[in-house]
């Protein structure tokens, strides 16, 4: 029993990770601000549609625009439309504390039951003056007050994700996983190369064998977060979903190689050589590649930003790393429970045959 505690956690992990990955429920956020353009100078009615807000008579709301740390005013009136809805009114000041025509400001809400939330870049102002003369003492500065803070640790909500934001826990550890069992085929092709052990080959093929499904799942996992997010299940555009396909099809022929040779110790070398190319390929096509090209949709490649912040704060870590760790022990029972099958496979066949 001592010695498969490492099994139990990793059951442990996973469960931990998709019960509560799918049951906490996501931070208030605002899902859409209209008018989303206007003019200095002028007053404005804006509706703003929020999540998981449930807003109610009587609560104490207060709605900022933040131009950024320094600069922002706070709303005249607030207005509930809805539990989701809400109708506040801005009086814009004619100038800006800012030379540039036009700019993207913030919408903060806060409030005494939900906390405080932002949508970044919701509104852009068109400033009809060049001149910014005198627009400081307009905008008001530190004007944003104490803002309220939720009393539930929830998962961030951001915008475009919304509720995908959870798959988080699922597409990313696949390929966490598909990488450390990787490397471990790595090492046991080394390992055979070095002391002819073909057990060292049967176990690098069953960790490929499970890294495979891992890629599988974790292509399968993205095409579910793509539809919803960028409103398709594939795009040949997109970096790193081209060089994932290149990846799982490089280790498709590595089967194939194994299928085609009938000489166990020549099919076990000549693995061994691929699974230790193919490695250095896959490092290659999933973390060099995709961070070499101008753009890309996918997180920390192609200058767009990684996760980081409220991308990954600490309501995400508690159940993104065990999900991680769980996902990948996982990974390798698989592929000792397939090296094992393999094995017994093996020694009936000689010993019956």
């Amino acid at each position: 029993m001592k010695q498969n505690w490492w099994k139990f956690l990793a059951v442990a992990l996973v469960l931990y990770s998709v019960v509560v990955g799918l049951l906490r429920p996501l931070n208030p956020g605002i899902l859409k601000v209209n008018p989303i353009s206007i003019e200095a100078g002028k007053s404005y009615d804006m509706t703003i549609a929020t999540y998981n807000t449930d807003f109610q008579s009587g609560d104490d709301i207060q709605s900022y625009l933040k131009i950024n740390d320094t600069f922002g005013i706070q709303s005249q009136q607030v207005e509930i439309l809805a539990p989701n809805e809400l109708k506040v009114t801005f009086d814009i000041p004619t100038k800006l504390p800012s030379i540039l025509q036009r700019d993207a400001y913030s919408i903060i809400l806060s409030a005494d039951r939900v906390g405080t939330f932002i949508r970044p870049r919701a509104v852009s102002i068109v400033q009809n003056e060049i001149d910014i003369s005198g627009a400081i003492a307009a905008w008001p500065q530190n004007s944003f007050g104490d803002f309220k803070k939720a009393a539930k640790a929830n998962f961030p909500f951001r915008a475009i994700l919304y509720e995908s934001l959870r798959n988080l826990f699922y597409h990313v550890p696949m390929w966490f996983g598909m990488t450390f069992l990787l490397m471990g085929s790595l090492v046991c092709s080394v390992l055979y190369l070095a002391n002819k052990n073909t057990r060292m080959d049967t176990r690098a093929a069953a960790m490929i064998q499970i890294a495979v499904l891992y890629g599988i799942l974790g292509c399968a996992t993205g095409a579910i977060w793509a539809r919803g997010t960028w409103g398709t299940w594939w795009t040949f555009e997109e970096i790193k979903l081209n060089v994932s396909a290149a990846t799982l099809l490089l280790y498709f022929a590595y089967f194939l190689l194994r299928a085609a040779i009938d000489d166990e110790v020549l099919r076990a070398k000549i693995s061994s050589v691929y699974s230790i190319i193919g490695f250095v390929a896959a490092v290659f096509l999933l973390f060099v590649l995709p961070r070499m090209v101008e753009s890309s949709l996918h997180p920390g490649n192609g200058g767009n930003p990684g996760f980081g912040g409220e991308d990954l704060d600490n309501t995400l870590r508690t159940v993104f790393y065990p999900a991680v760790i769980g996902w990948t022990v996982l990974g390798f029972w698989m592929a000792q429970l397939t090296f094992r099958a393999k094995f017994l496979q093996d020694y009936f066949l000689e010993k019956y045959d």
